[in-house]
């Protein structure tokens, strides 16, 4: 039985005033009726609410922790000393060492010991504070100064005896230790020659002999003769 067969159906045609029209016509007012309500239900049905996303705080709490702890560790790298490494090395200036660090690694920063140094009267162990001078003497400077019980060198740090820097003979200037105000003290060194000597050790290392002096700027044979009984190597 075709839906326009129904009697409820005629019915409600029959109200409408629809009941006289040709059955092609009903049938297609009553198939646009029914696309039209199928339309409205498809538009203005409730959607299904959207999927919550759960949120792990615990998770997002440990990447930020994580985060913290590596910029902790990245400024702690960065964090160091610099200091002066002086005396018996191969090349006595100022290095920038990581924290932590000892005086054996600012004595390896400055290129070692030379033959002559006496580390076993430094504390190589002991960690550097920023700022600090370092002396490596030389046995010769050691042995001047003395011994302390169970025979542990009594050193102090700087070298002593007949001239500031020295580290050959009595009133002589070691020119691989000496700074450059102790480098002033020679005749005919001042400012500007005495960091000359200084910038010269630290690029071309120590010098084997007194008369490698001649080999800076501004030092020629007649200045080193006025200077070289003066002068020591260590």
């Amino acid at each position: 039985m075709s839906l326009l067969e129904n009697e409820r159906v005629r019915d409600l045609l029959a109200r409408a005033g629809l009941d006289r029209l040709p059955p092609r016509a009903l049938a297609g007012i009553i198939a646009a009726a029914v696309l039209v309500i199928g339309l409205a239900l498809w538009r203005f049905w409730p959607a299904a609410p959207a999927p919550e996303i759960a949120f792990d705080e615990a998770a997002e709490a440990a990447v930020s922790d994580a985060g913290d702890q590596s910029a902790e560790g990245t400024s702690a790298v960065e964090v160091g000393a610099v200091v002066h490494v002086a005396g018996a090395v191969l090349r006595p200036g100022v290095y920038s060492l990581p924290a932590g660090a000892r005086v054996s690694d600012a004595m390896a920063a400055a290129g070692g010991a030379l033959g002559s140094a006496a580390c076993d009267a430094v504390n190589l162990a002991r960690i550097v504070t920023d700022g600090e001078r370092i002396y490596i003497p030389t046995a010769e400077e050691v042995a001047g100064s003395g011994v302390g019980a169970a025979g542990e060198p009594a050193w102090s740090g700087e070298p002593s005896g007949g001239g500031a820097g020295t580290g050959g003979a009595p009133g002589t200037v070691n020119i691989n230790s000496a700074t450059a105000a102790e480098l002033e003290t020679l005749p005919g060194v001042g400012p500007a020659t005495a960091q000359k000597i200084v910038d010269d050790r630290e690029a071309n290392g120590p010098f084997a002999t007194p008369e490698d002096l001649m080999r800076v700027p501004g030092i020629g044979p007649k200045k080193f003769e006025a200077m070289a009984e003066q002068v020591s190597v260590g």
